[in-house]
């Protein structure tokens, strides 16, 4: 099992030694080859099996937060560990930025160690009043369907799910462009914005962007399914299926 930057592979392995290994993108595919000397033609991409029919269902669940489930100022959402690979501090930075010009709103879910350094960091940036952690929600996916624009601002990621699960909820995303994933799942800028990690401004400047100009949702939705259980189901059967006929 290769693990980076939490990124999983699944190694099927025979008595006489490895016979295939998957990568979860296809920038982890080429980690593998050099960090266990895979030959290339041993090594295949299948992305994880991320949208479900639950997924959708739960979409159109409540949210039970004011700011999305009451009209008001386009709602930026962000999820997962506040954590320092997250990069939630150069969300905020970048936030800010964009706060100054226009009335907007970012809601950050999930729980983790950088919380109270976050909540310093945006009563530094005079945007306290303007985000909001409440912490882990058990359905994010009712606040992907309802806010304007998802950002990832991480700084790695071995695919990012959250990506897929935003767009499979309808949501319009900007992202880095940060090892590995992003660039895959939005194909190389066509259905999101890819920024330079770590840079703020360039961050903000894609926020507004999206914002003002988002993609059809119906759209995004169509490019998620690509991560669908079937899909990837298929993908591992039909791999599966061909080195049992190799070994036979």
């Amino acid at each position: 099992n290769y693990n980076r930057s939490r990124g999983q592979t699944v190694l099927f392995r025979a008595i006489s030694g490895l016979d295939v290994a998957i990568g979860i993108s296809r920038g982890i595919s080429t980690e593998l080859m050099s960090a266990l000397d895979v030959p290339p033609d041993r090594v295949h991409t299948i992305y994880n099996p991320v949208v479900t029919a639950e997924l959708a269902a739960d979409s159109r669940g409540p949210t039970r937060h004011p700011w999305t489930d009451q009209p008001g100022p386009p709602v930026v959402l962000a999820a997962g560990r506040l954590t320092l690979h997250k990069d939630y501090s150069i969300l905020l930075a970048a936030f800010a930025k964009l706060v100054a010009h226009r009335p907007a709103r970012l809601i950050i879910l999930g729980k983790g160690p950088l919380r109270a350094r976050l909540e310093s960091e945006a009563e530094a940036l005079g945007i306290a009043g303007h985000v909001h952690l409440p912490g882990f929600v058990s359905n994010p996916y009712a606040f992907m369907a309802k806010a304007s624009l998802f950002v990832l601002s991480s700084r790695y990621e071995g695919l990012s799910n959250v990506l897929i699960e935003a767009m499979a909820c309808g949501c319009p995303v900007v992202t880095t462009d940060c090892p590995h994933g992003p660039r895959e799942i939005l194909g190389n800028g066509r259905w999101g914005q890819l920024v330079p990690v770590g840079d703020a401004r360039a961050l903000s400047e894609a926020m507004v962007w999206a914002l003002d100009h988002p993609l059809p949702r119906e759209a995004l939705r169509q490019r998620a399914s690509a991560f669908g259980v079937d899909e990837i189901v298929d993908r591992y059967e039909e791999l599966l299926l061909s080195c049992t006929r190799a070994r036979s």
